[in-house]
């Protein structure tokens, strides 16, 4: 199983980068995903989750009302819409199958945003 996240980088405060995940080796269309996030010297933490079909998701606090989760099961592709980014959301993003912070989910290699202020 490979989930290749792309799209980081460095952003000025306020702005809208996407993230894109895509997913192999793995029937994704039979597995919820979600996307989480490491910034520097904290733990882990989950901030967006999407259903199998896409009808459904769910956000952290931290992030709601800022960030988009999306997929294209046609594609095998999971996306993360980004806006309004302050300094505190640098972080690594990691897409992964699940919700949560499950070590036993699949997990991509992380993609590193990082917020200008």
């Amino acid at each position: 199983v490979q989930l290749q996240a792309s799209g980081g980088g460095l952003v000025q405060a306020g702005g809208s980068p996407r993230l894109s995940c895509a997913a192999s080796g793995l029937t994704f269309s039979n597995y919820a995903m979600g996307w989480s996030r490491q910034a520097p010297g904290r733990d882990r933490e989950f901030i967006a989750g999407i259903i199998k079909g896409g009808g459904s998701t769910n956000y952290a606090d931290a992030v709601k009302g800022r960030f988009t989760i999306s997929r294209d099961n046609a594609k095998n592709l999971v996306y993360l819409q980004m806006n309004s980014l302050k300094p505190e959301d640098t972080a690594v993003y990691y897409c992964k199958t699940g919700w949560g912070t499950d070590p036993d989910d699949y997990w991509g290699q992380g993609t590193l945003v990082t917020v200008s202020s």
